[in-house]
């Protein structure tokens, strides 16, 4: 072998072991943080990390004799000890900052009797034309995420249309007050949903509750308690509504613009070394959502909208894809992650509540989009099991996020949902019924 190939053969080798030399204690690092959780900041890891390091260092250069050849084992220790404080240290502020007051509304603040504290938004009726005399609430999705301003322009649309429209957002979203990490459960947002309706004090409620927000409302529908104070519910593309349903995997809608839309721009916190770590983990399970590496309120703060990456894209039809509208504002974007997925947890532990939705008597909507990201049983699941649905639409030509301003989706979604509420005769066929579940999952294998 030439002597320029030995020479790169030995350099390469030499520059291999140097990288492992620095991946093991980063390594090391890192399941020491899941063992951990993150316990301060992810020092109790970094500080461990280090110390075995170092001891480690000691010992392979015991036997040398040059004081420069001594400091060899260390020079690993030290690269592997700079990039994994970069875990350990906040780059945004770790308290909370919640978003500027929006243009077209002010929140309003409420202390709701079971101790949460919710930003509330009120677009009363603005036509001249006859008003809805029952007040409508609408439920976002999310869970624990702010109302868009996508979302605050439908309420206004419905709002020209006579409704007298509420809405809040769920604790720990948006302008909402954070809560300790353990009282984050969907059985929380539906008393919270509850205490919501006393405190407007208005007698019974229109509701409509979209995606993780049409679990809360299925699930209240299921509480008879809940369920007396409401007029009429419409469930839009919900959310699995108890544990067997959320380990459902089957059938989905037509093609989403998820693997066709171009990524989403602006800055995304997983491009930082901290919240790549913190987010990653806490996805994989291997850090709890009350992680000791990141607080509640920095995970909110560091979060953007580039971080939901496709999960946006997927709200949308593949035909979409490359017009997908700007669902909000970098200022008014607001979500947490680690709250999120404590609720999802609660929803995937709690016992099915099929049972109790079959006695409901609230008279009911459902709305499934027909690019829908979206298992199709979690929507057949809550058709099957409440007998008070009186209607289903199945909204062509629309995905996930079914008022999204694209041509003329807003108004469509609208008229079903208004004609609904007005007891008036369904805009779209009424389809899937009960008996037709079966041939619309088949449809869509």
């Amino acid at each position: 072998m030439p002597k320029p190939a030995i020479r790169l053969v030995r350099f390469t080798g030499r520059l291999l072991l140097a990288l492992a030399a620095v991946a093991t204690p980063v390594v090391v690092f890192l399941v020491l943080i899941a063992l951990t959780d993150g316990a301060g900041s992810g020092l109790a890891a970094w500080f461990t990390t280090l110390g075995a390091g170092t001891v480690l260092a000691l010992w392979r250069g015991r036997h040398r004799t040059r004081s420069a050849a001594r400091l060899v084992p260390f020079l690993p220790v030290i690269v592997a000890a700079a990039l994994t404080a970069t875990v350990c240290i906040p780059t945004v502020p770790t308290a909370r900052r919640s978003p500027p007051a929006l243009p077209s509304v002010d929140a309003q603040h409420w202390n709701l009797a079971t101790g949460s504290r919710v930003a509330v938004y009120h677009y009363p009726p603005a036509n001249p034309g006859p008003r809805h005399p029952v007040p409508f609430v609408y439920l976002h999705g999310g869970p624990v995420r702010g109302i868009s301003v996508q979302d605050h322009r439908f309420l206004q649309l419905l709002a020209r249309q006579g409704y007298d429209v509420h809405a809040y957002e769920q604790a720990g979203g948006g302008r909402s007050d954070l809560l300790p990490m353990d009282q984050y459960t969907i059985s929380r947002s539906v008393r919270d949903l509850a205490a919501f309706v006393d405190r407007l004090d208005k007698g019974k409620v229109d509701i409509l509750g979209f995606s993780g927000g049409g679990v809360v409302l299925t699930r209240a529908l299921a509480d008879p308690s809940v369920a007396a104070r409401l007029h009429r519910a419409i469930v839009a593309e919900p959310g699995p509504m108890d544990g067997p349903t959320a380990h459902i995997t089957g059938h989905k809608g037509r093609a989403s613009a998820q693997s066709l839309a171009p990524a989403p721009n602006g800055p995304r916190s997983t491009h930082v070394p901290r919240y790549a770590v913190a987010f990653g983990l806490m996805r994989l399970g291997l850090l709890t959502p009350d992680t000791g590496l990141i607080g509640q309120a920095e995970g909110d703060n560091a979060f953007t909208a580039a971080d939901l990456g496709s999960d946006t894209a997927s709200a949308y039809c593949a035909r979409d894809a490359y017009r997908i509208p700007s669902e909000d504002t970098a200022q008014n974007f607001s979500f947490s992650p680690a709250a999120s997925l404590r609720v999802q947890q609660t929803v995937k532990a709690s016992p099915s509540i099929a049972p109790l939705l079959r006695q409901s008597r609230t008279p009911a909507m459902l709305m499934i989009a027909e690019c829908s990201s979206q298992v199709r049983q979690w929507a057949t699941a809550v058709l099957a099991d409440d007998p008070a649905i009186q209607r289903t639409q199945y909204m062509p030509g629309v995905g996930h996020h079914m008022w999204n301003g694209l041509d003329d989706n807003n108004h469509r979604a609208a008229a079903v949902i208004t004609a609904f509420l007005q007891d008036e005769p369904a805009p779209l066929p009424n389809h899937p019924t009960r008996d037709e579940i079966p041939t619309f999952l088949r449809d869509h294998e």
